[in-house]
């Protein structure tokens, strides 16, 4: 289904680096607001550091996609050295597409990782790469994201028909 994660996972932050190499994850990409840095607070960009530590440490890429220009996420990923694709106009899959094919992996090796049904999900579900929504990291959003989260609110509760989405802290079948 177009809008349904392959898995759910309250954060990011819960991945574990030995259960992406079981599944032969190479690369996660991530979306930035409120998935790997929360869009109102820059105290989440020590935490967002440590993950990509931590993700390079076990050889595993991490590449932020993200909907907002250039300008605003390099102002936040390059000090700390993080690789993005800007303006990536999810839910299209493009930029995932072709930062995969950039990277020289397979469908299989890539892992998308986001806090929204209508961008995130349904981008990485049209690459045909992993799939994992996580809980927003702050309650609050952008004037441009509130409509999305009123119109996911809808494809939860037709989601819950066939398999309630549930969050769990570490990866599991959504």
């Amino acid at each position: 289904m177009l809008f349904r994660p392959k898995y759910t996972i309250d954060t990011i932050y819960h991945l574990n680096t030995d259960k992406l190499h079981e599944m032969g994850i190479k690369a996660v990409f991530s979306d930035l607001d409120n998935t790997l840095l929360a869009w109102n607070k820059v105290e989440t960009a020590e935490e967002m550091n440590k993950l990509n530590q931590r993700l390079a440490k076990a050889n595993i890429k991490l590449v932020v996609i993200s909907n907002n220009n250039a300008e605003r996420v390099g102002k936040v990923l390059n000090p700390y050295h993080i690789a993005f694709v800007a303006k990536s106009r999810k839910p299209l899959p493009f930029a995932i597409t072709k930062e995969r094919e950039r990277l020289g992996l397979k469908k299989a090796q890539v892992m998308m990782v986001g806090d929204q049904l209508i961008t995130d999900i349904q981008a990485a579900n049209l690459a045909g790469v992993e799939s994992v929504l996580v809980k927003p990291l702050v309650e609050t959003d952008k004037w441009n994201t509130r409509i999305n989260r009123f119109l996911e609110k809808f494809i939860f509760f037709f989601l819950s028909f066939s398999h309630r989405v549930t969050f769990k802290e570490t990866l599991k079948n959504g």
